[in-house]
């Protein structure tokens, strides 16, 4: 199942056209995965209750693994679980308005809510067991865990162990989460902790066909050989057309397209010129001739280099984890947590609001 990217529900309740139409899956995605952020219970059952109806979903997954400090230091994220009584209310409202909406719907399977957790804010502060039997409580359907703490961000490798511990421990399914960069990676994260399935992040970044390399080794095929620069090229093409044809705004869609093709292109020798002109492109024009122009350079059969494989993407150092004032004295939700979290204000600063300076067109969704 592909999960597409994070959508906050209060974005979705200011009726944000970026935010509608990032929730929109591709004709082809039969299983439509969406995860949805937020710290406010009444948000997020709003939220899941509008995507049912439009009939957007089909999964909805709660995302409570993000270490970025400016979600952290709201208490979103991976802070939340230290509020274990809240982040289980919480859960349970998500839930009763999936259950309810689907009914409503008249869908014959229910929409099950998922949950993304990590191990704790730091080896001090763990809270994936106490998260866990909340989430199960509140009727989660399935749990993930990256085996990480919230300090560790993704640095030194996830101790996979852990996942382990909460296989044994919950009922629900768990999914392991962390440092699986190829399908032997896959096979040893089953083989050690025993869990129900694998959440894959950064490792997709530029290379796709991970999923049908993994997909060979739980047959027992060989795995397949990565792709010939060419081959990299069309699905470029595919996937900036792709892009525009979902978004309906080529220069908007061509921005967002520029870091992808420096993940494709990884480990090949393009020079530093071509490369830099691969991250200015702005329109499909454009990157078809910088594509010409590199294929023109390079042998459009050189094999997937070795160096684009192992372990990539985000890998910053331990650090200091950044929460509201006081998040760490109790874990109920006293004054500073009350004002974190915006329980008791109109207003709401989303951390992961974006411009809306090239707005989206507007989205029909008639259903």
């Amino acid at each position: 199942m592909f999960v597409n990217e994070m959508i906050t529900a209060k974005a979705l309740m200011m009726n944000s056209t970026r935010s509608w139409v990032m929730a929109q899956s591709g004709p082809g995605q039969t299983v439509r995965v969406l995860q949805l952020y937020g710290v406010v219970g009444a948000d997020l059952a709003w939220a899941a209750r509008e995507l049912i109806a439009r009939d957007l979903v089909d999964v909805i997954d709660l995302n409570f693994g993000c270490p970025v400090p400016k979600v952290t230091r709201k208490g979103g994220g991976a802070a939340l679980p230290w509020k274990t009584a809240y982040f289980g209310d919480l859960i349970g409202q998500v839930v009763q308005a999936a259950q309810e909406s689907s009914q409503a719907a008249r869908r014959e399977v229910e929409v099950p809510v998922t949950v993304k957790i990590r191990v704790g804010i730091d080896e001090s502060h763990e809270t994936m067991l106490d998260a866990g039997r909340a989430a199960q409580d509140a009727g989660a359907a399935a749990l993930t865990l990256h085996a990480r703490t919230t300090n560790q961000y993704y640095s030194g490798h996830s101790d996979w162990s852990r996942i382990g511990q909460l296989v044994n421990t919950l009922d629900i399914p768990v999914l392991g989460n962390g440092d699986v960069f190829s399908a032997s990676d896959a096979l040893e994260m089953f083989a050690q902790t025993g869990c129900a399935g694998i959440e894959i992040g950064r490792a997709v970044q530029g290379r796709p066909w991970i999923f049908r390399e993994i997909t060979a080794a739980l047959w027992g095929q060989p795995i397949p050989a990565g792709p010939t620069l060419g081959e990299i090229v069309e699905v470029i093409r595919a996937h900036a057309c792709g892009l525009v044809e979902h978004f309906g705004n080529e220069k908007a869609a061509l921005r967002d397209m520029r870091k992808h093709v420096g993940w494709y292109l990884r480990g090949f020798h393009l020079g530093g010129d071509t490369r830099a002109e691969l991250t200015r492109v702005e329109t499909l024009d454009d990157l078809e001739r910088r594509l010409y122009d590199l294929l023109q350079t390079l042998d459009p059969n050189t094999p997937y280099p070795e160096a684009a494989q192992g372990k990539h993407g985000r890998s910053r150092a331990q650090r200091h984890v950044k929460l509201p004032e006081g998040w760490l004295d109790t874990r109920e939700i006293d004054a500073a947590a009350t004002k974190a979290l915006h329980l008791a204000a109109d207003d709401f600063d989303d951390p992961y609001a974006k411009s809306e300076a090239e707005p989206y067109p507007a989205v029909r969704l008639d259903k």
